[in-house]
């Protein structure tokens, strides 16, 4: 299977050491604002995290007037550098049960490229470990922070198989004490949907802004449907109609609820079910009841072969209750690809907005099986053109990053 990676355009790779080796001069030193932007989320086969970061990289590259700093971590240290964007990786170990990521800890390291880039903003997008080691590296400097809400943390804890009912309480409202103790560190915490806007403001975070993402318009496109038998082929997919979900496989992403409920979606529809991604519990769910029927797709690093399958594919399904936005959901909506979401998370909000699908209760797994059903047996060009309609209405990245960069300059004039 072929697999290419997703990168930006061509860069100069300068083998240095962030915290030993001189720094490169600032590039666009002119530029009227620069954001440097440190998470841990920024992995091989990770998503939407990257997805997100890669973009705004590429919204900076094309205006001369901003200026892009990445910090993430790598497996060893390196610089890259493009046209007014800079990329520090910082050698660091993986972190266990939680591939592909890896551990940011030099807070030295982060100082000294703080100091050297002088951001005019910083943007958080990791909960643990990343926000102190910023926050420290930060000390005596007057660089505002924002932290981008990219993981539910309270959520996913009560959700979690493994807990009972006392220690989810229990862990519930740690991690929520914990959110806000990170929350007033920052000036402003970034998030992209209502869902996760009313659960902050109903724990008593007071400085939420709201900026939903974007999608990639050109490359997730219906019109790549006409490769449709070519990209079956090509997969080495079954004949007939297919139902796609692509992400982690991750136990909150409650892929078993969608895989034990797929047996009975198949009878009445002839559908098949395709997982694309990898994660550390990609073991448990093929050990499941319906496992044996499912078509295992590897992570593709190459968009454009996922743009060709999101468009090929019947129904895409959201059964992660926790997200926090939903971009491969949006993904399959501008690919002309309705979306069958589980109740609970951000991805409803575009489902009813776009009129393009459906939800069930979480959990739930004869309500999943009806909803597919149902949904399958409706005119599925049709909402998947609604779909597109509300995608090129509401989501191109332009958008998104302008109501972003928007949200950099209120912070910044505090």
């Amino acid at each position: 299977m072929l697999q290419l990676r997703y990168r930006l355009p061509p860069r100069r790779l300068l083998r240095l050491n962030p915290l030993a080796d001189p720094l490169p001069p600032r590039l666009r030193p002119a530029a009227v604002l620069g954001v440097l932007d440190i998470t841990k989320y920024f992995g091989d086969t990770s998503g939407g995290i990257r997805t997100y970061l890669l973009q705004k990289a590429a919204y900076v590259e094309a205006r001369p007037a901003l200026r892009h700093t990445l910090l993430v971590p790598a497996a060893r240290a390196s610089i890259t550098d493009g046209d007014g964007i800079r990329t520090y990786r910082l050698a660091g170990p993986r972190i266990p049960t939680q591939a592909p990521y890896r551990l940011l800890h030099s807070a030295a390291a982060i100082r000294r490229i703080i100091r050297h880039e002088r951001p005019d903003v910083i943007e958080i997008g990791s909960p643990f470990a990343v926000p102190w080691l910023t926050r420290r590296a930060t000390r005596g400097l007057s660089v505002p922070l924002v932290w981008f809400y990219h993981g539910n943390v309270p959520r996913l804890i009560s959700q979690h198989p493994g807990h009972d009912g006392a220690l989810r309480a229990i862990g519930y409202r740690a991690a929520w004490g914990y959110v806000r103790t990170v929350s007033r560190l920052v000036r402003a915490t970034l998030v992209a949907s209502d869902f996760v806007a009313a659960d902050l403001l109903r724990e008593g975070v007071a400085n939420v802004v709201r900026v939903p993402l974007g999608v990639e318009l050109d490359r997730f496109n219906p019109a790549r449907a006409v490769r449709a038998g070519a990209t079956r082929a090509r997969l080495g997919l079954p004949a007939g109609p297919i139902a796609l979900y692509c992400g982690r496989l991750a136990r909150e992403k409650q892929l078993d609820v969608l895989i034990r409920a797929w047996p009975e979606v198949e009878r009445a529809t002839g559908t098949r079910l395709l997982l694309v991604g990898a994660g550390p519990s990609e073991g448990y769910f093929r050990s499941l009841p319906g496992a044996d029927r499912v078509v295992w797709v590897p992570f593709q690093h190459d968009r454009d072969l996922l743009a060709d399958l999101l468009a090929a594919a019947d129904l895409y399904v959201a059964p992660g209750p926790a997200e926090t936005f939903g971009l491969s959901a949006l993904e399959a909506l501008s690919s002309g690809t309705p979306v069958l979401s589980v109740d609970s998370g951000g991805v409803p909000e575009l489902v009813a907005r776009s009129g393009a699908g459906a939800v069930y209760p979480v959990g739930d797994e004869s309500l999943l099986a009806k909803a597919a059903i149902a949904l399958l047996g409706t005119d599925t060009k049709l909402l998947g053109t609604a779909g597109r309609a509300y995608a090129e209405r509401e989501h191109s990245w332009p958008h998104a990053f302008g109501r972003i960069f928007a949200a950099y300059r209120a912070v910044i004039e505090q």
